[in-house]
């Protein structure tokens, strides 16, 4: 079964994902800001971060900056998840290294849809 780390700051946000991925058969762990993002990344490596841009301690562009550039982790695709949805945010979210980009409000499927494309990729 392939494992998710869920970034996110908002706890409604971060239950609503979670309960989506876990129905759709993944295992997910948690983290509410960057540094604990990089944490649990360094400890047990995820299959998959779905990760928020707007953050306290480290925004999700530097958590991916960070995965990507680490020899260990840069093959963990990486779907930023944010309310910053203007096409500038999608570019530079992309050009840090993110796999994909939703902006929130998102459908559901597009969501799990998204994360199992890049689990089976």
């Amino acid at each position: 079964m392939s494992s998710v780390l869920v970034v996110e700051d908002s706890p409604a946000q971060r239950q609503m994902i979670i309960d989506l991925l876990k129905e759709s058969g993944l295992t997910v762990t948690t983290a509410s800001d960057g540094v604990e993002a990089i944490e649990n990344i360094q400890s047990s490596l995820p299959d998959l971060v779905v990760l928020d841009i707007v953050m306290p301690r480290m925004n999700g562009y530097e958590v991916c900056r960070r995965i990507k550039n680490d020899k260990k982790t840069q093959h963990v695709p990486v779907v930023m998840c944010s309310s910053k949805g203007e096409e500038f945010d999608r570019y530079w979210g992309m050009k840090q290294g993110a796999d994909a980009y939703i902006a929130k409000p998102f459908q559901p499927t597009e969501l799990v849809g998204t994360v199992k494309q890049l689990l089976r990729s």
